[in-house]
């Protein structure tokens, strides 16, 4: 494009092939609270929003806004109470994929629009006026209730199982936890990643052509106390190709805080953990993250919101997704022979926060290894949307949300997604839509599980 002069101009275009360029979120500013000004961001987004509706389908906030200004008196958002935005704040879930992959206007576009951040601003807002209830508070602090559900799992899991009838209404009425909503279960106290790793850490393979590296994985809150099997089987693959890990966990990421605009909350633990990892990555060693919500917020949120933390800086540079890490090992030493075949079709589905990292589809790259791969690849949202989609009044519109991939996903046996949350979801979808004498798969998978099964590392996922 020129101007009048003959000259290139350099103005960002509707449609253009440039990348998204994110601002620091600006949270320590004084502006960032005042609620005369965020009310003015909001109309000008809602706004731009409501001519565009480009991202109707994506997640609820947006056929909630859009309902909003075409049942208002003019049909315009200048008859819409601001009062009224509440909802539409509420039902984003801060997936990031309207940023990343349908909104022409991010930056570097001169209307400078950042859905997400906008809503997580009114949220934090509302969470320095006490919006953020007591129960929404004690649901999130994952650490603690990993660590105390750990010394009790039995009864832990007893409880919250959905076929409990006798304890699932008294947690809804309590917590506002669906009744209906899978809940994640916890693993003793001996049974942690963490604790795993370090008792029987596996034999690493020194004829491997990726041997040397060396790598530190971060537990996450829910691998370490959920789904320790994730790490334990990253570990077997890892060291099958080569590459000696420990694993470490010093604190929860902080999304689970970051959903509800806790934002002091989050910043403290980032602090936390990019102060302990910091000798590893001075020691010239790989950071990988189990989960794709934990390694979002370690490469990308957090540096927004500490743009100044050296420690953070080093971490989001040395930090890589589980499964972008072993397609790195393949494409550059190779990986060791050994993978077999899957007996049966795979339906993956590509978790929003992998997909927000902007590194391509890696955990489909990763199982294209695996010898005639029946595979098909779901970029849908699962309708989950962290502790947002168990919550009483979201659940059903969890569901809802979740149905174009159900359908999709229903005829594999294995489920799969980055995301052990939204692989569980979508497996309660499918109950939803069988027909009479069907059954559902009987677990859901992470994508590493699939390749330490193909590579004979997992006798446990075998029966």
């Amino acid at each position: 494009m020129t101007d009048e002069s003959g000259s290139t101009s350099s103005a960002p275009r509707e449609g253009s092939l440039d990348a998204p360029t994110r601002h620091p979120l600006g949270w320590q500013e004084m502006d960032f609270f005042d609620e005369a000004k965020l009310d003015e961001e909001l109309r000008r987004v809602f706004d731009i929003c409501h001519g565009c509706r480009r991202c109707f389908n994506l997640c609820d906030s947006f056929p909630r806004l859009f309902d909003l200004i075409d049942e208002s008196e003019t049909g315009e958002l200048d008859s819409v109470d601001s009062a009224d935005f509440t909802p539409v704040v509420d039902a984003c879930t801060l997936c990031d994929m309207c940023y990343m992959t349908k909104c022409p206007y991010v930056p570097p576009h001169e209307f400078n629009l950042d859905f997400p951040h906008l809503m997580l601003r009114a949220r934090a807002i509302e969470a320095k006026k006490g919006g953020v209830g007591w129960n929404e508070k004690q649901l999130i602090q994952t650490d603690r209730n990993g660590r105390l559900a750990g010394k009790m799992s039995g009864m832990a899991n007893w409880a919250s199982d959905r076929g409990n009838k006798l304890t699932r209404p008294v947690i809804e009425k309590i917590a506002g936890v669906h009744r209906d909503a899978d809940l994640p279960k916890y693993v003793p106290a001996s049974r942690t990643f963490v604790r795993q790793a370090e008792n029987t850490p596996p034999e690493v393979n020194t004829t491997a052509p990726a041997f040397g590296r060396e790598a530190v994985l971060y537990a996450t809150c829910f691998v370490n106390y959920n789904k320790p099997d994730t790490g334990v089987l990253a570990q077997r693959i890892l060291a099958r190709n080569g590459v000696a890990t420990s694993a470490l966990h010093p604190s929860c990421c902080g999304m689970p805080q970051l959903e509800q605009g806790q934002l002091d909350e989050v910043s403290a633990m980032a602090r936390t953990v990019a102060a302990a990892f910091r000798p590893h990555v001075d020691a010239g060693k790989d950071i990988i993250a189990l989960t794709p919500s934990c390694a979002l917020m370690m490469k990308f949120e957090w540096p927004l919101m500490l743009p100044d933390d050296e420690d953070v800086k080093a971490l989001s540079a040395a930090t890589r997704d589980i499964t972008e890490y072993i397609v790195d090992i393949a494409k550059n030493e190779g990986l060791v022979d050994g993978l077999s075949a899957l007996p049966e079709p795979v339906a993956l589905h590509l978790a929003c926060h992998a997909r927000a990292q902007n590194m391509g589809q890696k955990a489909a790259e990763m199982l294209r290894f695996i010898p005639d791969a029946d595979l098909k690849v779901i970029e849908r949202c699962s309708g989950h949307g962290g502790s947002w989609g168990i919550m009483k009044e979201n659940f059903d519109t969890a569901i809802k949300v979740g149905r174009p991939v159900v359908r999709q996903a229903k005829e594999s046996r294995y489920i799969v997604s980055e995301c052990p949350l939204a692989a569980d979801h979508i497996l309660q979808g499918i109950e939803r839509q069988l027909d009479e004498g069907q059954s559902a798969p009987a677990r859901s998978y992470h994508p590493v599980e699939l390749f330490a099964l193909a590579y004979g590392l997992a006798p446990e996922l075998s029966s």
